[in-house]
């Protein structure tokens, strides 16, 4: 073993969600049908190693149920002032010894928290 390739996030409506991953500046790297009125969506930041997909399929992963999803970050403010225009609802900067956090909930609630040193 050697890397993280694919994390899969749990979501109810395929293409919601992709707009809202677009938003945080994930781009699609592969979209497929993949059954019936299912979609395979990949995406990732540009030229990252690690992707996500968007998943429907499985009943024990409950839309919404994503935690600890954490995304690296250079400059938190910025990214504030960029989703706050976009009209995306921020959680409170948390300040920890090991830098800041701000979680960020999809549409289905899944959090995702965004880390600055």
């Amino acid at each position: 073993m050697k890397a993280i390739e694919i994390i899969s996030i749990p979501v109810t409506d395929q293409a919601k969600a992709k707009a809202f991953y677009q938003q945080l500046g994930f781009e699609v790297v592969t979209e497929a049908p993949f059954g019936p009125d299912q979609y395979w969506i990949q995406m990732a930041f540009p030229g990252a190693a690690v992707s996500i997909t968007l998943v429907t399929w499985f009943p024990e992963m409950t839309a919404g149920s994503l935690r600890g999803f954490v995304v690296k970050t250079d400059d938190l403010d910025a990214d504030i002032r960029d989703l706050t225009a976009k009209g995306i609802k921020l959680g409170e900067v948390d300040h920890t010894p090991w830098g800041k956090f701000l979680s960020v909930k999809d549409p289905d609630g899944n959090t995702v928290s965004l880390h600055a040193d």
